[in-house]
């Protein structure tokens, strides 16, 4: 994606031009999904922090100082999203206790170890594996979401991958070292 292309649609956005602001949607609600979901855990409230996402930043989009720094900025706006998500579903839960279901039984398979794996990992960790695995985005893009360096993504996926090594591992699942 050209960099030039992308400050320009955020520019027209800004100018109020909703078919700007609509590729703008199309290029990032799959991440915002990603991201969403690594704090979330759940694909559907995942869709709903995207779209409230989008909500908020067509809401705010002329406070957006730095149209270059549009990609970061969202994701901010994203992860304010969910965790308040996160603080209202823990509100409902405390003020009306939900009934004890018991949950279904867990099937010990490899997919299954794996989603526990990524599941337990730190939030930080579980981001940039959705974000790279799951929504295939390029360590330069991540970077530029996350506000961080190429360089500091990939040490981020790195400890990632050994910590779910290790999990995988401690479940006596076979990992080959070469291929993590």
């Amino acid at each position: 994606m050209d960099p030039h292309d992308e400050r320009q649609l955020v520019e027209r956005a800004r100018q109020g031009s909703i078919d700007c602001f609509g590729q703008l949607y199309d290029r990032y609600y799959a991440a915002m999904v990603g991201l969403a979901y690594s704090l979330l855990l759940d694909r559907h409230l995942a869709e709903d922090a995207a779209q409230e996402t989008f909500a908020a930043a067509c809401r705010s989009l002329r406070d957006l100082r730095d149209a270059d720094r549009f990609a970061g900025w969202l994701a901010s706006i994203c992860r304010n999203v969910s965790r308040d998500m996160i603080r209202s579903r823990r509100e409902r839960i405390t003020a009306d206790p939900p009934e004890v279901v018991q949950d279904p039984p867990e099937y010990d398979d490899t997919a299954d170890a794996v989603k526990r794996a990524i599941r337990s990992l730190p939030e930080a960790h579980r981001e940039v594996i959705y974000l790279r695995y799951y929504n295939g985005l390029s360590y330069e893009r991540m970077a530029q979401m996350l506000g961080s360096t190429v360089q500091a993504v990939n040490g981020r996926i790195l400890r990632a991958k050994r910590i779910l090594e290790k999990f995988l591992k401690r479940d006596g699942l076979v990992v080959n070292d070469h291929e993590t």
